[in-house]
């Protein structure tokens, strides 16, 4: 129970830290905040992984994949929330491709993982710190995906900015974006974040006809909340 006490009377810290944006501006993102605090940057990752996802059970492999982070890292910050009850022990039945001479079939297969610990005593508080703050800084998100083409404009909303009636959590225009590229750079966001990202990408001609033309999609982004952080075409 003392280490409970303290481990979250240093919570409390930290909340007050992260409201003191003068003090982070030598850091060069929220999650290298984070990482400072609660020890490694893929702590913070693997613990937003479960808190985001409650209902669902991951094995190492699955956690590793996510978090893109070593699997000797993995392993060792898996034990470590598990030993403070934070996660707990769950068998699961994950779908896993089964390979038979020119045929692939997916067929359902019994391991052994992890689940976010409902229990967990502070949990109210840790969500409050991991979910609510913010994911990342937008500078982040714009130099993460800086190189997937010629950006012209970039659009947060959803879960970057608390709203979960958000169609999209990303919208990027640009000229000659590459698609795998822009996979990548996505992944590495979800990573970092914990939880998968919708986001939906337009070559900037095509962008500006549906705009024109008052596509559902793009109005639905554009008349609720959202934040720009890039928007080089005067959007409106």
């Amino acid at each position: 129970m003392i280490k409970f006490m303290a481990f979250f009377l240093y919570l409390s810290g930290i909340l007050i830290l992260l409201k003191i944006r003068k003090q982070t501006d030598k850091i060069s993102n929220t999650m290298e905040i984070l990482g400072k605090l609660f020890g490694t940057p893929e702590k913070v990752k693997i613990m937003r992984l479960f808190l985001f996802n409650p209902e669902q059970a991951f094995d190492m492999k699955d956690a590793t994949l996510k978090t893109k982070s070593a699997l000797k890292q993995v392993r060792r910050e898996i034990s470590e929330l598990e030993k403070i009850k934070l996660i707990k022990k769950r068998i699961f039945f994950k779908d896993v491709k089964k390979e038979s001479g020119n045929k692939s079939e997916m067929i359902k297969k019994k391991t052994n993982g992890w689940i976010l610990n409902r229990d967990f005593h502070y949990l109210s508080e840790l969500q409050g710190l991991l979910i609510n703050a913010q994911l990342i800084r937008h500078g982040e998100i714009l130099r993460r995906l800086s190189n997937v083409g010629k950006l012209k404009a970039l659009i947060v909303a959803g879960v970057f900015i608390q709203d979960p009636d958000s169609r999209v959590d990303i919208l990027i225009v640009g000229d000659n974006l590459r698609k795998f590229a822009l996979e990548n750079a996505v992944k590495t966001i979800e990573s970092e974040i914990g939880r998968e990202i919708n986001y939906t990408a337009f070559e900037t001609a095509d962008f500006l006809y549906r705009l024109g033309v008052c596509d559902k999609l793009i109005r639905d982004i554009l008349d609720y909340k959202h934040e720009k952080i890039l928007d080089r075409i005067g959007i409106r």
